[in-house]
């Protein structure tokens, strides 16, 4: 925590009043999330989670996430182009990880009959922790990439108002000026609104696809809203819908109850949970469709975790990135240690030193949506199971980040304000759009930093583990 801070976190009488400003200013801003109870019903909600303060973040790390942000749309983008790479990269992972195979069929199956979708939309958003070296210098390490449904883009486009405010409260007005205006919603929009308008008709819709569940509508509708001040009409359906409607015309043009779509942005579809026969039918025809997708499945194949092991390696980047060595070399220098474990002699040495050691390492599936990935002992007992088997090749090993840990109050609707011992982790979000094989619009669009206790290894604000937060540079 920054030095600013140190004084407010043990004024119990000062905390207190701020937390209750914060709270009210929370809801007053539309930081909001409908609650566990109901969660598809919005006449009952509450704030969504967040810290009192914000957290402390050092500027050149924060700089430097920036900075290489339009570096990985490239690189996503080339990753999704590069079928070679993706089979290749794919090959022992899609013989054990069934959700992953039944994504690469759809994939494959649709370039062998040809892609009907011209324009492409890439939303992603790169995900960064702060190691602490032993020296006591902190590093930029990214953590993964997400390709599809990157989150908290709407919300977070409110948050930094809440913490301007309890600043003030706490008479520190000076710090308040210096929190950065960050407007992820917008940025998110101006991609959709791109690809809306080079898909070229001024009838079609944008289709959210969302969950059956939706307690986080209001981030999304953050989105939603920038795009309908800009006159684009939205409409929100899910899998089912498109199984029910869904229909597509002799040039492929998609059609949802006789209104054709010009781009599908998904808010859904990234874990294995929610795909019965009907939605994996659905997935299909939106594949196949000439509708602009967000993330086209080849996108989302490009954002698993074995794609991101294989980066790593020596020469990959070059391979995919030619003629890009200051792109490859910003890149670089945000990895951690990455490990195979496919089956052979190296996937044998990686499995043996993290079981002897596990404290080193993160044990990572091909999951999306935090709270998936395994840590000491568990991490220990699983590998020690599948070490001889090939399951192991549907995860990757990576050696674990260890951020300098803070002190915050994490605020949550009905839990008592109490000090946590916190670490934090950074996101940038990046948007993309590509009409044939020229790049019409690269650029990083906001940031999110997300909070939780240290006491928690794993998971994200959906997942009720981490809190929303705004980055404080130091």
């Amino acid at each position: 925590m920054a030095a600013a801070w140190q004084d407010v976190v043990r004024d119990a009488a000062a905390v207190r009043e701020a937390a209750a400003v914060a709270v009210d200013a929370a809801l007053l801003a539309g930081v909001l999330m409908r609650t566990g109870e109901q969660p598809n019903a919005s006449d009952v909600v509450n704030y969504a989670p967040f810290t009192l303060l914000p957290s402390a973040v050092p500027r050149a790390l924060f700089e430097q996430a920036y900075a290489v942000q339009q570096d990985f749309n490239l690189l996503v983008d080339a990753v999704s182009q590069n079928k070679e790479f993706l089979e290749q990269t794919l090959a022992s992972t899609i013989k054990v990880d069934d959700f992953t195979a039944r994504l690469f069929r759809i994939y494959v199956q649709v370039l062998e009959e040809g892609l009907a979708q011209t324009v492409f939309l890439g939303i992603n958003r790169s995900d960064y922790m702060f190691d602490c070296g032993l020296d006591g210098t902190a590093a930029l390490r990214q953590i993964e990439i997400n390709t599809i449904a990157a989150s908290f883009g709407g919300l977070t486009s409110r948050t930094a108002d809440v913490h301007r405010l309890v600043l003030k409260v706490l008479g520190k007005t000076e710090e308040a000026s210096r929190l950065l205006p960050n407007n992820p919603a917008k940025g998110l929009a101006l991609g959709i609104a791109k690809a809306w308008e080079l898909y070229g008709s001024q009838r079609a819709v944008v289709m959210f696809l969302v969950e059956e569940v939706q307690r986080n509508i209001f981030d999304q509708r953050c989105v939603e809203n920038e795009l309908w001040n800009r006159n684009i009409r939205v409409v929100r359906k899910r899998f089912r819908d498109v199984f029910e409607q869904g229909s597509l015309d002799a040039s492929r043009r998609l059609y949802m109850d006789g209104q054709e779509v010009a781009v599908v942005y998904y808010r859904e579809g990234y874990v294995p949970q929610v795909y019965d026969q009907q939605c994996w039918e659905a997935r299909l025809l939106l594949e196949r469709s000439r509708a602009v997708k967000c993330p086209d499945i080849a996108t989302q194949l490009a954002g698993t975790k074995k794609v991101q092991q294989e980066l790593s390696r020596p020469g990959t980047l070059e391979r995919l990135l030619p003629g890009h060595p200051e792109a490859i070399a910003r890149i670089r220098a945000t990895f951690a240690g990455l490990y195979s474990l496919d089956e052979g002699e190296e996937g044998d040495r990686i499995a043996a030193t993290a079981i002897a050691d596990p404290d080193r390492f993160v044990l990572k599936p091909q999951r999306e949506g935090g709270g998936n990935n395994l840590y000491g002992e568990e991490l220990r007992e699983v590998l020690q199971k599948i070490k001889d088997s090939p399951e192991r090749t549907s995860y990757i090993l990576m050696d674990k980040i260890k951020p300098q840990p803070a002190l915050n109050y994490l605020l949550r609707a009905h839990s008592p304000l109490q000090v946590s011992e916190c670490i934090s982790e950074l996101g940038i979000f990046g948007v993309y759009v590509r009409q044939g094989r020229e790049l019409v619009l690269n650029q990083a669009a906001g940031h999110l930093l997300r909070t939780k206790a240290t006491e928690h290894a794993d998971g994200g604000v959906a997942a009720g583990v981490a809190v929303l937060d705004t980055p404080y540079l130091v």
